[in-house]
């Protein structure tokens, strides 16, 4: 059963019902009994870090999806600012990160953007793997995906980075570690190829 991570922020239905048309177990957790029985969990996020790490941390679920992450090594996939989450600090804010992956958020230096909208980076971006790995199963090739972000998410150790993608710089846009990975895009907003990449993930 994949638990959606409900603590206020982020398109839970959309996830929710992309998961439903696949025909697999779903469930939006919005406490710690609802993470019960979870083999799988996602955690979106949209907007400032900070805002969301609070919201996460407030919900009650933390301390249970910590252990089941790093403990009980259950499958889990941040998404957008949920991927940046999974650092230890950002630039965005003040608070720190949930230390899952030894990694930094860095802001986008504005000055080597040559788009007439600098940030946030919006819209479609192609994605390169940079290792074979099962979360990009059937998207080597021409994959694009819907981006919304001003802050990228830079991995101390290298071998982390899954795949990355160009804006003004290289950075990374899919990442993981063990059972833990991330993704710096909308998957529920990127039509067949983010459905693709949440069918690799149940399937993990």
């Amino acid at each position: 059963m994949i638990a959606i991570i409900d603590y206020g922020v982020g398109n839970i239905k959309a996830f929710a019902n992309i998961f439903k048309k696949l025909d697999l177990e779903v469930k939006i957790a919005k406490c710690t009994d609802d993470l019960n029985g979870a083999d799988k969990l996602v955690l979106p996020g949209v907007g400032h870090f900070d805002y969301a790490m609070q919201r996460f941390t407030d919900s009650g679920m933390l301390e249970t999806a910590n252990k089941m992450v790093k403990e009980d090594k259950i499958p889990v996939v941040g998404i957008c600012v949920g991927m940046q989450m999974l650092a230890k600090t950002s630039d965005e804010g003040s608070l720190p990160g949930l230390g899952w992956l030894d990694a930094t958020v860095k802001k986008f230096d504005a000055s080597k953007l040559h788009q007439s909208t600098r940030l946030p980076h919006m819209g479609w971006n192609d994605i390169m793997p940079v290792k074979s790995n099962p979360l990009l199963i059937n998207l080597e090739n021409d994959a694009r995906f819907y981006f919304l972000h001003s802050f990228y998410f830079s991995c101390n150790n290298e071998e982390d980075t899954i795949a990355k993608s160009n804006y003004g710089i290289e950075f990374t846009s899919a990442v993981n570690h063990q059972n833990i990975y991330g993704v710096q895009f909308h998957p529920e907003k990127s039509h067949h190829f983010g459905i693709q990449l949440l069918k690799n993930f149940a399937n993990l």
